[in-house]
């Protein structure tokens, strides 16, 4: 099968990989119709995380081709989307709603789904069926489902937003953008994006942001408190994961107020006097998208929200390399790949 792998930093390759198999009882095998580049697979392009010929790749929807023995919730045609972590779905960690932190837990970027097959390791407990084949026009907003808009999900809901409530959030990347639209459908009543970008403003503006904020650091603070008579956001979303960023993000959140931080981070220092003087309740790590998949894929087919416009590219499989420089040099908010 054809998949991407990185050789080094900024070297990406569309090679032959060897087809996947069943390993073991639980697994399942699905053919990948549709793929996409992470903002997190960005930092081993530039360098930031050590990268030597790995396959790529964690957001993925498609068909199940094949089955393990033990297999039950999907089945050989179903159509599914998987959550970025494999998770077994009925240990104590995902029963309390933190499927991300499963007992068996393993990230999906181990396997390497910008491929044409993967191999899904608990298949029951990570893949969610869709209620039928989906129309081409609701594939990209299935996928986003896959990571970034469960990601931005968990990220509004961890900063508890909802009915009354000032949100902000620092990061107009793909999963910023879909944290501003799970905070206006969790009943917000305003919405902070913290963007520089016009055309990711506009796509703010769509999905529910009421405000933009271009300033950054203790300026970009200093406006949401001007914004919120002083006090801050009730609720803040941290969605990039750099040292100003994070900063700015507990800044911004008010006395008592919550912070929902889901920015895969490298060198960020919070220190901890800071932390401790701004008594705000955080949030945050690698998102339980499974926990929200049923939930968002039904919203989607409802076609009551459309997070598919958040991909403002589309390349075929083979093209991925391109895709990797669009994002890298922000060309493009979030690159999708097709097979």
């Amino acid at each position: 099968m054809r998949g991407v792998v990185m050789y080094a930093p900024g070297d990406v390759r569309v090679e032959d990989r060897e087809d996947p198999k069943i390993f073991e009882p639980t697994d399942a095998i699905i053919r990948i119709t549709a793929t996409c580049i992470c903002g997190s697979d960005l930092w081993p392009y530039r360098g930031v995380e050590p990268v030597d010929h790995n396959p790529m790749g964690h957001e993925y929807i498609g068909i199940v081709e094949e089955t393990g023995d033990d297999v039950k919730n999907v089945k050989i045609g179903d159509f599914v989307v998987g959550s970025f972590v494999i998770s077994d779905n009925t240990c104590e960690i995902c029963q309390a709603g933190f499927q991300s932190k499963c007992v068996h837990a393993e990230f999906v970027a181990q396997i390497g789904t910008q491929a044409e097959r993967a191999r899904i390791p608990h298949a029951d407990g990570t893949l969610v069926t869709t209620p039928g084949e989906p129309p081409a026009d609701l594939v990209p907003s299935l996928l986003a489902a896959s990571d970034v808009l469960g990601t931005g999900w968990f990220a509004a809901d961890a900063a508890q937003a909802g009915p009354g409530k000032t949100v902000a959030v620092v990061g107009d990347g793909a999963v910023g953008l879909m944290a501003i639209l799970a905070a206006k459908q969790l009943g917000a009543e305003r919405v902070i994006a913290m963007s520089r970008h016009a055309e990711r403003q506009k796509l703010a503006r769509y999905y529910g942001a009421t405000d933009i904020v271009e300033e950054r650091g203790e300026d970009g603070v200093a406006k949401v408190k001007e914004l919120t008579g002083g006090l801050g956001a009730h609720s803040v979303v941290e969605a990039v994961g750099t040292q100003e960023s994070f900063m700015q993000a507990v800044g911004t959140t008010r006395g008592g107020g919550h912070l929902g931080y889901v920015g895969v981070n490298y060198d960020v220092k919070i220190p901890g006097i800071e932390l401790f003087f701004a008594g705000i309740h955080t949030l945050g790590g690698p998102a339980p998208v499974r926990r929200y998949l049923p939930d968002l894929i039904q919203l989607i087919w409802d076609r009551k929200i459309d997070p598919g416009k958040v991909f403002d590219l589309t390349l075929p499989l083979e093209q991925a390399a391109a895709g990797y420089r669009a994002m890298d040099e922000r060309r493009a908010t979030k690159v999708l790949l097709t097979l």
